[in-house]
């Protein structure tokens, strides 16, 4: 896969919250399916419709453990879309700094 269409896959699996969730619960290990679904109210085909997008996009991986399919995080395509983020954070940057006067301003306005 190319790496624009990496992030392609990755923006579009971050883009729902239920796979959000399910990144991270990852976070804190490996977990199956069943385990994965417990705290969401849908079924088990749309659960794994969800960790499907996220397979695909690379955002985890399958290993196979006896009978077991649990699901791991993998980490490397979001440090493409931090990467990616990253080229934007001084123009952030600079308009918090540019709040920042705003308010301290006002602030010293009010004062008075």
């Amino acid at each position: 896969m190319t790496d624009d269409k990496q992030l392609d896959a990755a923006f579009a699996a971050l883009a729902n919250p239920t796979r959000r969730a399910i990144l991270a619960r990852l976070v804190q290990g490996e977990a199956t399916v069943n385990t994965l679904a417990e705290p969401f109210d849908m079924s088990l085909p749309a659960i794994s419709k969800h960790i499907r997008v996220l397979e695909d996009a690379g955002l985890i991986t399958r290993g196979r453990h006896a009978q077991f399919r649990p699901c791991t995080l993998n980490a490397t395509p979001l440090k493409a879309v931090a990467h990616w983020t990253d080229q934007y954070r001084h123009i952030w940057d600079m308009r918090f700094d540019a709040m920042d006067r705003i308010i301290t301003e006002r602030k010293g306005t009010n004062d008075d």
